[in-house]
């Protein structure tokens, strides 16, 4: 067995749960609503009002077009992921239909329901493209403008979304129109933010004069990068060290942890990076290093 296939069953069981979630924000909040958010269902409704090709025919033909083209215009892991994806959508939402049918809104106002259909859609995508896959349909379309016109995703959901939000206005109310916006907006909006706390790293600095056991610390035990930099104080004159590091926040409380342990002086500042590019090579550690469980 090959280490693609390999990783690919892997990411089956967290595929499934983010297209579980997904499945929720429709049967519970999209439906019962009637909410029209940017997304292939609407575009071939707005398609079978104006052209009278069966609905069924048209979310067929679009999504299969999509999908071939995620294949080969993002990559051929995108593009069974999403397959995969795409293809247990309708049997998650006939199973919700039979253990819990609902006719009329949940939250029996159209904004509240269309809160919470936008939370857990960005947390079911953000699931899956940190997967390397996608819901399907408008997902596809807003992975494809990320990769090759470098615009984040949420700002490419958003603008797919508008899109296609803007052709209903041949078939709905301008009220029905305007919420669908607002709604892809904060889709977007929403997404990226889930993104960038998946993403993000705290830069850590470091003044001390104990920082060759911080350096050691941070590379032999959290296994992680970490650059010297020689400083002058201002005040006093004095010669010093100071050590920059990219961690994960449960990195940093490791750190934390070290320097209260050993009872070392430092001077720390640390900041939210939401863009890195580049890879040395170094992934960091899964678990609390060892030195940290040792009585001291």
């Amino acid at each position: 067995m090959s280490e693609r296939t390999k990783s690919f069953i892997k990411d089956l069981p967290i595929l499934t749960i983010g297209m579980f979630i997904g499945a929720l924000s429709v049967h519970f909040f999209l439906i019962p609503s009637k909410l029209i958010v940017g997304s292939i269902t609407g575009l071939s409704i707005v398609i079978n009002l104006l052209t009278s090709i069966p609905l069924s025919v048209l979310i067929f033909i679009i999504n299969a077009f999509l999908l071939i083209l995620s294949y080969f215009l993002i990559g051929k892991e995108f593009g069974i992921k999403t397959i995969y994806s795409a293809l247990i959508l309708s049997p998650m939402l006939a199973i919700l239909e039979k253990i819990c049918p609902i006719k009329q809104s949940l939250m029996q106002d159209q904004w509240l329901d269309l809160l919470c259909f936008v939370l857990l859609l960005s947390f079911s995508q953000t699931i899956l493209f940190r997967r390397n896959a996608s819901t399907g349909g408008l997902d596809i379309i807003a992975k494809i403008v990320n990769k090759y016109f470098h615009i984040d995703l949420g700002a490419s959901v958003s603008i797919a979304g508008a899109i296609i939000c803007f052709t209903a206005i041949f078939v709905y109310d301008i009220r029905t129109v305007i919420i669908g916006l607002i709604g892809t907006y904060l889709n977007g909006l929403i997404l990226e933010h889930f993104m960038i706390g998946f993403y993000s790293r705290k830069r850590v600095c470091v003044i001390s004069k104990d920082y060759q056991l911080i350096r050691k610390f941070i590379i032999e035990d959290m296994q992680r990068g970490a650059t010297l930099y020689p400083i002058k104080g201002g005040l006093k004159s004095e010669d010093n060290f100071e050590i920059q590091s990219l961690m994960t926040r449960n990195e940093f409380s490791y750190l934390m942890e070290f320097i209260k342990k050993e009872q070392i002086d430092a001077f720390i500042t640390a900041g939210t990076v939401s863009e890195i590019y580049g890879n040395l090579g170094i992934k960091g550690i899964k678990s609390k290093p060892k030195v940290l469980l040792e009585d001291k």
